[in-house]
């Protein structure tokens, strides 16, 4: 699927679940991002098989909490009518520009 897909799948899923039947803003929607890479590192720390595993038929572990970033995004872009795909396409031709490590960047 095409990052678009993701972003029009991802909001009509959210949509049809309640998720944006009282509006959210940006700053909760960005809290509930954060909130999904904690639970990869969570999973990180606890786990050492990082790929998916499944409980009950439900996907787990560190990917799928990754994944759970990238639905969290692709809902507040579907939101918002972000671009995110040309974004992405901007910036990662940009990166290519850059300096090694950014001029020595520490991180």
């Amino acid at each position: 699927m095409e990052i678009k897909e993701l972003i029009i799948k991802s909001h009509e899923i959210a949509k049809s679940k309640g998720w944006w039947d009282v509006d959210r803003g940006i700053p909760e929607l960005i809290a509930l991002m954060h909130s999904e890479l904690s639970e990869a590192l969570e999973e990180y720390r606890d786990e050492e098989n990082l790929n998916v595993r499944f409980k009950d038929n439900k996907p787990l572990g560190f990917t799928v909490e990754l994944a759970d970033v990238l639905i969290r995004i692709f809902d507040m872009a579907g939101k918002y009518e972000l671009d995110l795909d040309y974004a992405l396409e901007e910036k990662i031709k940009y990166n290519s520009t850059r300096n090694y490590r950014h001029g020595n960047k520490k991180a």
